[in-house]
């Protein structure tokens, strides 16, 4: 009987604290937690160079693959694609071993380094080339890390995409998706436009790799701005119509220089631009 009252005790205060804890988890600011617990799952040989063709690796490159399992990516990047070097980074001890034993037999040990570590502590900033085949939720926890890498760095995905960051490219290789996106200068904001037909101030929103907004004449007359971008590369329309006028450039820090025509005409006009 005193056993069975104190199993009753120790049972009651399990419940009691279970009820506090979630009163308290409940009351509590909800907190985003995102699985590193990804089974891996090999891509296939055929995908991994389709991967690497897309994002056109070569010899000014350095890839990093994240959740790199036995390293066939970061090793196919050097051995058949060229590229000055590449790492991978995976958690799991078991494939950074498998994936060392891989490149040390593929001859590119020198050239190839991979990381036991977790990837939203990964600095990957020396990346010219993307790669992973994560989760979805894993995606697009890492998005805002990869939009601040340097523009023109090229990101792609097997089978998962970035949610509302459309991809650049997309297609299917044996039934499965790789993804590219190429990683957009930030422009948002206000830039002056300086050229042959005067000042242009430009007011810019940006959505990844897509803008909109309006432009300013010194007149004061208003156009809509509508344009897109390829890494630094800037395409602008301002205007509508057949009176619309195409600018193609590029930015650099805070700075644009760009060419434009008008109704078709073949560019001929320089256009210098500075962030206000």
């Amino acid at each position: 009987m005193r056993l069975s009252r104190m199993l009753s005790f120790a049972g009651l205060r399990r419940v009691m604290l279970f009820i506090a804890f979630s009163s308290f988890m409940a009351s509590a600011p909800a907190i985003q937690a995102v699985s590193l617990d990804v089974p891996y799952v090999p891509t296939p040989d055929d995908v991994v160079n389709r991967m690497l063709e897309v994002a056109q690796v070569g010899p000014e490159d350095f890839v990093i693959d994240l959740g790199s399992g036995d390293g066939r990516i970061a090793i196919a990047a050097v051995k058949d694609h060229g590229a000055r070097g590449a790492m991978g980074v995976d958690i799991n001890p078991e494939r950074i071993a498998e994936a060392v034993a891989n490149a040390r037999e593929a001859g590119v040990s020198e050239k190839v380094e991979f990381r036991q570590q977790d990837l939203f502590h990964t600095d990957f900033s020396q990346a010219s080339v993307l790669t992973m085949y994560l989760l979805p939720d894993v995606n697009v926890a890492l998005r805002d890390k990869v939009l601040q890498l340097k523009p023109g760095t090229r990101v792609v995905s097997h089978a998962f995409d970035m949610a509302d960051w459309e991809s650049d490219h997309y297609e299917r290789v044996d039934g499965r998706s790789v993804y590219m996106w190429v990683v957009p200068a930030p422009v948002e904001g206000r830039w002056k436009l300086e050229g042959p037909q005067g000042v242009l101030e430009l007011d810019l929103a940006q959505n990844f790799q897509l803008l909109t907004g309006t432009a300013q004449d010194a007149e004061g007359r208003t156009q809509p701005v509508t344009g897109k971008l390829n890494g630094a590369a800037i395409e602008l329309q301002v205007g509508e119509g057949t009176q619309a006028r195409q600018f193609k450039g590029n930015v650099q820090g805070s700075s644009l220089l760009a060419s434009t025509g008008m109704n078709g005409a073949e560019p001929g006009q320089t256009w210098k631009g500075e962030r206000l």
